[in-house]
This record gives C-alpha cells, sequence and structure tokens, in this order.
C-alpha cells in the first residue's frame, strides 16, 4: 500500500510483441521472452519478481508467436490476473502500449520491456512516481560500461534532461526497461501506427518538466543477443523467486 493505492490494483504491461532476430541463431522455434534460462522461460523470471511485490494485474502485449505465449501463460499462474494484446503487425515499443489502451484500467500504469530485467524495488519506483507527480517515470541501472546503451543524463531533482546515443565506455544511467506511464500520455501515440517509447514519445516527455529518473544499483540483465543471453544463463541470481 502506498498512500491510497494498492499495487495490486497497478496494471502492468510487459512488452513481449518483437521478433528478436539477433537471437534467432539461438531461440528460432518461440518469440524471445520465452527463451529458457536456468530451464524455465525468460519471462517467468520477470513475472516472478512481478508479483513479489503484490501486482496482480498483469497484460502481455504479443504480437511475434502470440499464441505461443497465450497457449502457455493461459493457466500458468494462479496468483496473477494476465491478459493478453495482440498486435496484428509490427507496432514497436510505444504502439504496443496504445494498443492495449481499451483494456487499461488503472492509472498510472506500470511498462516493462520482456527481454531484459532489473530487480528495481518497484514498490520504492511506485512511491517515487507518485511524490514527484511525474507524467513519466524510467527506472536508470547505473552501470560501469554504457558503451552498448546509450546514457540518460539528469538534474539534482532526478529530471530526466536528455537521452544519448550510444558512445565510448565509461560509467553512466542507463534506461532499463522498467516505467510509470501516466494515461495522459496515450494521446500522444497515434493508433495503429509503429511508434517506439524510447526514440519518439520519451524525448517529447524530456521537455515537461515532469519527467523523472529513477536510479537504482541493481543490475541489469537483457536476452537481446547471443553473447547477452549466454552470459546470464546459469546465473544464480536469476534463480527463483527474489523480491521485496
Amino acid at each position: 500500500m502506498i498512500g491510497n493505492v494498492n499495487t495490486r490494483d497497478i496494471d502492468v504491461l510487459i512488452l513481449c510483441g518483437g521478433k528478436g532476430k539477433r537471437l534467432k541463431a539461438l531461440v528460432s522455434d518461440r518469440p524471445k521472452p520465452m527463451a529458457e534460462v536456468n530451464k524455465k522461460p525468460f519471462l517467468d523470471i520477470l513475472l516472478e519478481h512481478i508479483s513479489s511485490f503484490g501486482f496482480k494485474r498483469v497484460i502481455l502485449c504479443t504480437g511475434y508467436m502470440a499464441g505461443y505465449i497465450e497457449t502457455y501463460y493461459k493457466n500458468k499462474f494462479s496468483d496473477l490476473n494476465i491478459l493478453f494484446s495482440a498486435e496484428k503487425g509490427p507496432l514497436g515499443t510505444a504502439g504496443g502500449v496504445k494498443n492495449a489502451e481499451g483494456i487499461l484500467k488503472s492509472n498510472p500504469f506500470l511498462v516493462m520491456n520482456g527481454d531484459s530485467i532489473c530487480r528495481v524495488d518497484l514498490k520504492k519506483f511506485f512511491s517515487f512516481h507518485i511524490n514527484k507527480k511525474a507524467l513519466s517515470s524510467i527506472a536508470l541501472a547505473d552501470i560501469n560500461d554504457a558503451s552498448d546503451y546509450g546514457s540518460v543524463s539528469i538534474d539534482k531533482e532526478n529530471r530526466i534532461l536528455s537521452f544519448i546515443e550510444k558512445h565510448g565506455s565509461g560509467s553512466s544511467y542507463v534506461n532499463a526497461g522498467v516505467y510509470f506511464l501516466d494515461k495522459s500520455i496515450l494521446s500522444l501515440i497515434r493508433k495503429n501506427e509503429k511508434t517506439s517509447l524510447e526514440k519518439d514519445i520519451f524525448p517529447m516527455l524530456a521537455k515537461s518538466n515532469r519527467f523523472y529518473g529513477f536510479t537504482t544499483k541493481e543490475k541489469l540483465f537483457d536476452i537481446g543477443t547471443p553473447d547477452r543471453f549466454n552470459s546470464i544463463c546459469g546465473m544464480e541470481s536469476l534463480r527463483g523467486r527474489h523480491g521485496k
């Protein structure tokens, strides 16, 4: 419970619609979020993390091989109410969120990438978002080598100032793929049009003065490339249930 809001009343959207072309050499018979890490689908690990913070209503935004995900999760988690929002064609990260507008209930709502995990304390993150009266808040992971990621610049109040494309090595904050969004942001996204949160919507929000970054020391793991996927397989930190 945070103020008068319980996390069980907050919708969680997980973006699972991408084809995962870079991972095809290792995972070709299923959508990328279903790639097995420690003998379980990566998406299971993400859902367990969400559940451990009390969230109950999850919308899986599917696209490529949507039927695979829907069949697997139809009756998989008894402690979660899992719904599906299927794209008819590729819509990008923002388009996938817009596509789920009709079944979204809560304001704000939580959005997560289906191919990465950063074990952010989601209750603290939610409290941060509410206290800042933010339109949007992004979890920012502090990593030692940001050369493979674009970095994010924030001011002393944690307002997001700008997004910086991939550059040389060095420590910086990077987008951890975990967001709280106000429903009003949906008006910025055109229906049935391929749109990116990261490239199209977030740069606009950076001009609003109500866009914040929640910093965390938790590690960011993603399965976007064969090297990254192989590096996390077998990691003890990705076994079983973890949460607060």
